[in-house]
């Protein structure tokens, strides 16, 4: 199936479903990806499909990239939205990511203090102290929580490494609730399993552990590319709009991606 590399270290400006005009950073090199997770639906590919030979983005050189390009933005009176750090992989792996994030949030009040500073995290390293200060900086924390089923957490995120959601959802619950939950809910099938999670049996658990962390808001959403396998369908309109009327009902603001 076809994949989207992102160029490094910015790329766009796109136009996001949840966060309008976008100017994306990359953390990770152009030629590849390197993520945490090895997620089944992720647009980038599969980890091993796509190994990389550049090194990362360094502090300075993402510092450049970004004042060079918010100056041109600038001139054309076309500024973004939001600046979102995502692309090839986990951005909070890069070693410099708490530093980086202070540099933007610099250059975004110096040419566009309207716009808003995003993370769109897996949450893999929400455990990591220099890594939660520096999202508690930034104004949208996004992080992952596709569910609490660690099994299919196993089958379809693929952490690289340990994974104990419990620990998971004990780091996001201290950010206390400057936290964006974001899910995606899907169906089909992978290598002869059942890979759908919008049931109840899914729904209910994961939504306890959603409550528990009282985010600001919850996303919800569902696959919007081509994915690197075959066999996975969007979540129906029907069925995400039921998920979004139950986290509605525990008090939460919810927004829903088709």
């Amino acid at each position: 199936m076809p994949t989207i590399l992102y160029s490094s270290p910015v790329f766009g400006p796109v136009r996001s479903r949840r966060l309008g005009i976008s100017l994306g950073v990359n953390l990770m090199p152009s030629d590849g990806k390197l993520c945490s997770f090895d997620c089944i639906y992720c647009e980038c590919g599969f980890n091993a499909d796509h190994r990389s030979t550049l090194p990362r983005p360094s502090r300075e050189e993402v510092r450049e990239a970004l004042r060079t390009k918010l100056e041109e933005m600038l001139a054309e009176e076309a500024l973004p939205d939001v600046i979102t750090f995502a692309g090839n992989g986990e951005p909070t792996l890069h070693p410099d990511f708490d530093m980086i994030i202070d540099d933007t949030i610099a250059l975004r009040d110096e040419f566009c203090p309207k716009a808003k500073v995003s993370v769109l995290s897996n949450a893999t390293t929400a455990v990591r102290q220099n890594v939660r200060e520096a999202l508690m900086r930034v104004d949208n924390n996004i992080q992952k929580l596709d569910t609490v089923n660690e099994e299919y957490i196993l089958c379809v995120d693929r952490p690289g490494g340990h994974y104990d959601v419990n620990r998971i959802v004990e780091a996001l619950k201290k950010f206390e609730g400057h936290v964006i939950i974001q899910t995606m809910f899907l169906r089909g099938t992978f290598e002869g399993k059942d890979v759908s999670n919008t049931s109840e049996a899914f729904v209910a658990p994961w939504l306890e552990k959603v409550k528990e962390i009282a985010p600001e808001q919850v996303m919800i959403y569902t696959i919007d590319r081509e994915t690197p396998t075959a066999g996975l369908m969007k979540a129906s309109r029907e069925e995400l709009d039921d998920i979004a009327r139950q986290v509605e009902k525990a008090g939460l603001k919810v927004s829903v991606s088709y």
